[in-house]
C-alpha cells in the first residue's frame, strides 16, 4: 500500500529480532498496527485494539515489536517511508514550487484515499498532546522536522541557480509547506472532499515567490 505523502512509496521494514520464527506476518501485522493508530490515535489504542486489528495476543505483539511505543514508532516509519526517496522526489522536481505544489497534491490524494483513513497519520496520532506520550510527539515532530530541512535544501538549490528571489526565506517557506499539510489533514477529517482540498492546495502554492 502505498501511503507516503510525497514520494508514495512505502518504507522497507525493519527485521525482527533474530529467534523462534513468528506464527503470523509481521509485515502485515505491522501494516494493520499502522492503519489502527492512524485511526485512532496512539494513545487511544489500546493493547487490545491493536492485537484485535493485528490477528495476533499481547504476548505475541510484545515479542515481536517490543512494547506499544516501539510498535507506533516502526509503524511510522512504515508510513513516512525513506529520506532517500524524500531526497530523490525533491531532486526530480524542476523547481522548489513544483516540488512543494506535488507535496500539496499528494497529501490531498492520500488523505482522501478510500481504503486509509482520512487525514495524516502523524498529525492524528499525536493529536491528544498529552504528558503522557511527549516522547512520541517528539519522534514525530522530529520526522516533520526532516522533511522540512530537505524541502528547504530544495530551496536553497533554487535560490543558487537565481530561481527564486535571493531574499526568499527558505526556512519559512519550508514551514509553511509543513504547516498546510497538517492543515490539509484537518480538513480532511473534517470531511473535506478531495477537490476541496486540492482547491486549497492550489491557492496556496500561488504564495509561492
Amino acid at each position: 500500500m502505498d501511503l507516503l505523502v510525497f514520494t508514495m512509496k512505502q518504507a522497507q521494514i525493519t527485521a525482527r529480532k533474530t529467534g523462534r520464527p513468528l506464527s503470523f506476518n509481521r509485515d502485515e501485522a505491522l501494516r494493520q498496527a499502522m492503519l489502527t493508530f492512524w485511526r485512532h490515535g496512539y494513545e487511544t489504542s489500546s493493547i487490545s485494539a491493536l492485537t484485535a486489528a493485528m490477528g495476533i495476543t499481547a504476548p505475541s505483539l510484545y515479542a515481536a515489536f517490543g512494547d506499544k511505543k516501539q510498535l507506533f514508532l516502526e509503524a511510522m516509519r512504515l508510513y513516512a517511508g525513506s529520506p532517500y526517496d524524500l531526497d530523490a522526489a525533491l531532486a526530480e522536481a524542476p523547481t522548489s514550487r513544483e516540488a512543494a505544489h506535488r507535496m500539496l497534491v499528494a497529501a490531498a490524494n492520500a488523505f482522501t484515499g478510500e481504503l486509509t483513513p482520512r487525514g495524516c497519520l502523524l498529525a492524528s496520532a499525536t493529536a491528544s498532546g498529552s504528558c503522557a506520550s511527549q516522547d512520541v510527539q517528539a519522534e514525530v515532530a522530529e520526522v516533520r522536522r526532516q522533511i522540512s530541512m530537505r524541502l528547504q535544501r530544495r530551496i536553497d538549490l533554487d535560490k543558487d541557480r537565481g530561481m527564486i528571489p535571493a531574499d526568499s526565506d527558505s526556512q519559512a517557506l519550508a514551514a509553511m509547506v509543513i504547516a498546510l499539510i497538517q492543515g490539509l489533514s484537518t480538513l480532511a477529517r473534517d470531511g473535506a472532499s478531495r477537490a476541496e482540498i486540492l482547491a486549497v492546495a492550489t491557492v496556496a502554492i500561488s504564495a509561492w515567490p
